[in-house]
């Protein structure tokens, strides 16, 4: 397996745990009947399980994106230095992305976010 399609398994691997925290504090605020039911009136989350949630769906927003690049990189049979390093970074830039979100850190999510946007600019234009 190429490196970039390893980062695309952890990438997609972190994506998927993502709403661990968030539904721990949903059941821990609603009950379990609320959590895996359609509450009338449901109790609020805490602030962060709500950023979370929010920096869930933003990472599951942009992994179409970073998989359908790494996908056709692979199918091309491109693969460098750049590749590489592009998508190690977005690793690490959702990683970063998703804890800035969780604990209200503005600039440093906003940077992350842009980090991971740069990355997946560099992969579509190795395909250029």
């Amino acid at each position: 397996m190429t490196s970039e399609l390893t980062s695309l398994t952890w990438v997609t691997a972190l994506t998927a745990v993502m709403w661990v925290p968030y539904i721990l504090n949903t059941i821990a605020s609603r009950g379990i009947a609320d959590a895996v039911g359609y509450p009338e009136d449901p109790a609020p989350l805490a602030g962060w399980a709500s950023r979370m949630k929010a920096a869930h769906y933003n990472a599951v927003e942009n992994l179409v994106i970073f998989a359908a690049v790494v996908l056709i990189l692979n199918a091309a049979g491109i693969s460098n230095e750049t590749t590489v390093m592009a998508c190690s970074i977005y690793f690490w830039a959702r990683v970063v992305h998703f804890a800035a979100y969780g604990f209200a850190i503005p600039w440093v999510r906003t940077l992350s976010f842009v980090v991971g946007f740069g990355c997946q600019a560099a992969l579509l234009l190795q395909l250029l």
